[in-house]
């Protein structure tokens, strides 16, 4: 469940989550400079509805949340995505997977709308830094609504076992972290036998029968 609209909003407009909020809005312009395609999906609000993705450079910007907000294309109850598989060229989950209570349903559902190649974007905070020990230990939760922090290894261990590529890992205000990685789709290249081998081959497993014989 999304944290209720007032509370994360009014954080996010004040300090320390406006320098949050800054601070990755212009990283994300870096990051999404280099992602093209036809549609790039943004899964999750964190702060102005479409701010994060204002510098995409793909054809096609979505945001899916579970809430009403203008700006939004598609209403859901996350992880479940309205998308059809293997359509999207680019996914970004800003923060959304802190707010899940099966984060890991939410990359599985990633990985089956990305197309072969599609990159992932996942923006998260760092749970051992000072901001993480202050989520934990705060009881109105940090930042508001937050369910569980996530290492960002642990997210690459997700990752690995779908057979992602972390292709950048960028840190910054020594809380948080924004992780690029590139789904790969590996195929089968079939083994080509010359011809003589072929003949060998051939000749040591077909026997001849009655209509073959000379």
């Amino acid at each position: 469940m999304a944290p209720g609209p007032s509370t994360l909003d009014s954080w996010l407009q004040d300090a320390p989550g406006a320098s949050l909020l800054e601070a990755e809005t212009t990283l994300l312009g870096e990051v999404l400079d280099d992602v093209f395609g036809w549609e790039l999906l943004q899964v999750g609000l964190w702060g102005p509805s479409r701010g994060l993705i204002h510098a995409s450079r793909t054809r096609q910007q979505t945001l899916i949340a579970e809430r009403v907000v203008e700006g939004v294309n598609l209403v859901t109850r996350l992880p479940q995505l309205p998308i059809a598989s293997g359509t999207v060229d680019a996914v970004l989950l800003p923060h959304t997977l802190e707010f899940l209570p099966d984060p890991k349903a939410m990359i599985r559902e990633t990985d089956r709308v990305l197309v072969g190649e599609g990159q992932l974007i996942i923006v998260g905070l760092r749970p051992w830094s000072l901001w993480g020990m202050r989520s934990r230990l705060s009881r109105g939760r940090f930042p508001p609504g937050v369910r569980n922090l996530i290492a960002e290894r642990r997210i690459c261990d997700w990752l690995a076992l779908l057979g992602y590529e972390i292709i950048a890992s960028r840190h910054y205000l020594h809380s948080a972290y924004i992780l690029k990685a590139r789904k790969r789709v590996y195929t089968m290249t079939p083994i080509r036998i010359r011809p003589r081998e072929r003949a060998a081959v051939i000749g040591s497993l077909v026997k001849p029968t009655s209509r073959t014989r000379s």
